[in-house]
């Protein structure tokens, strides 16, 4: 087999493939023995009927063309090898010349991996927000857990702001009650915004037993979007009861015993958290910087398919599950079909370029995967998805990615390499030192990917090339 190398641009090539008809041999036994599998001739058993029968009932062409899509795959495969090409994809096979007895030849055309050059990059330098925590900080953390440990007890009195409420709601458009309009013993905490906008004026200084009538836009429903009348009646008013901020209260809420211990804790957590946001804020403005330094070609077809992939787990993942399609998520971003479309095209060039440019870096630092750095990874993807460990290994596996999870863990370890070359300054001016860059750059890689477990890999080097 000859085979040559012609460069058409930057991320796509055509090859051309001589192949002797001596080296089809092997496909062309196949071919026959799949055939006499298939059909039968009077006067001989299925499986024994000679070549020369098979050529004359059914024709010399369609054993080659059973013979010529067995071997193509095989012959392709060769001539990539050979030429040493990283491809994606699936090529555009054309055969064009068959001769029986003498000679394959086809051209396959197909994109490639662009050949990058990583410059310099230790002169990469980034600002970040300074870890501070401040007592109004604290005050917040508290607080939410204050309202954590907060009880109810039923009062005589008009509700107010703060109050916990139980009500029946009817809703009418246009003068008929709705079928799906119709609820009884809803709980609403008055002033939570959580239910129909005009319902906290509706509901204030209304006791139990008390009626009230107010116009609203519904949220969902058979009538969504339409004006709706809302009668709602108040069955029982609470008022929340937050506990005192004492000793007592840390007890209750935490492992301590004192107050003053509860409040030092909390600003150890906050401390962790904004230095778990400040190195996940160096990893992304370090890469965008890392982005502007190299020059990456994209092949078309593959950013048209990653666009393709990445709306479709946004409709059918993201917005399926909260009940909403494109046009209402629009409406809710106040972005335009064009605006959306220029964003998820933007996303899908930055999310390609960032795999080929740190892809090039792992080769070019020779950064290994251990099973270890694999499983940790697993273990934070499964918690981010909401699933169990267990059943995201399994959808993992099933669906073949786990050469996309060892990827995102070797392009985090990759990025780690040129955060911890960088300069990284707070908004002080202080140069810090970052924890757990491989664990951030991992997250930051896989979030600038958009990679899904449900989703195919975008570069889908094994599909074969069919006549």
């Amino acid at each position: 087999m000859k085979s040559a190398v012609e460069t058409l641009n930057p991320t796509r090539v055509r090859l051309t493939v001589e192949v002797p008809f001596e080296e089809l041999k092997p496909s062309l036994d196949a071919a026959y023995k799949k055939i006499n599998q298939q059909v039968t001739v009077k006067g001989f058993r299925q499986g024994k009927i000679p070549a020369r029968v098979i050529d004359q009932r059914f024709g010399r062409g369609a054993v080659l063309e059973e013979a010529v899509n067995d071997a193509l795959p095989k012959f392709y495969t060769e001539a990539v090898n050979e030429g040493e090409l990283n491809v994606l994809g699936q090529p555009e096979v054309d055969i064009t010349e068959l001769k029986d007895g003498e000679l394959l030849a086809f051209t396959a055309e197909v994109d490639i991996r662009p050949a990058l050059e990583i410059p310099d990059y230790s002169g990469i330098e980034v600002e970040v927000d300074a870890v501070e925590v401040s007592d109004e900080d604290i005050d917040k953390s508290v607080e939410q857990l204050r309202e954590r440990f907060a009880t109810t007890a039923p009062v005589e009195r008009a509700a107010q702001d703060g109050d916990v409420l139980t009500l029946n709601l009817e809703a009418k458009v246009d003068g008929e009650v709705l079928e799906d309009g119709v609820a009884e013993g809803v709980t609403y905490t008055v002033g939570s915004g959580e239910l129909l906008d005009g319902i906290d004026e509706a509901v204030t200084g209304v006791e139990a037993g008390g009626t009230a009538t107010f116009t609203s836009e519904l949220k969902g429903g058979s009538a969504e979007g339409k004006e709706a009348e809302v009668k709602v009646e108040v069955t029982e008013v609470k008022s929340r009861e937050l506990p005192e901020l004492d000793d007592d209260f840390a007890q209750l809420a935490s492992e301590f015993d004192t107050f003053e211990d509860l409040r030092a804790d909390s600003r150890k957590r906050l401390e962790q958290m904004k230095k778990y946001d400040q190195a996940t804020q160096a990893q992304e403005k370090v890469l965008d910087e890392l982005l502007k330094l190299v020059e990456v070609p994209i092949p078309e077809k593959l950013l048209a398919d990653e666009i393709e992939t990445r709306k479709h787990n946004l409709v059918n993942h993201q917005l399926g599950q909260m009940g909403l399609d494109l046009a209402k998520y629009l409406e809710i971003q106040g972005k335009t079909e064009e605006e959306f479309d220029a964003e998820t095209k933007e996303q899908a060039e930055k999310g390609i370029k960032t795999q080929f440019i740190l892809d090039e870096l792992v080769n070019k630092e020779k950064l290994n995967v251990s099973q270890e750095e694999l499983t940790e990874h697993l273990m934070r993807r499964a918690q981010s998805s909401g699933m169990s460990p267990d059943q995201f290994a399994q959808a993992v596996v099933e669906g073949g990615q786990v050469p996309m999870l060892v990827g995102e863990v070797a392009r985090g370890k990759a990025l780690a390499v040129v955060v911890e070359a960088a300069t990284v300054k707070d908004s002080n001016g202080e140069v810090i030192d970052l924890d757990d860059e491989d664990e951030t750059a991992e997250t930051v890689v896989a979030e600038v990917e958009g990679t899904e477990v449900e989703g195919a890999d975008a570069e889908g080097t094994d599909e074969k090339p069919e006549a």
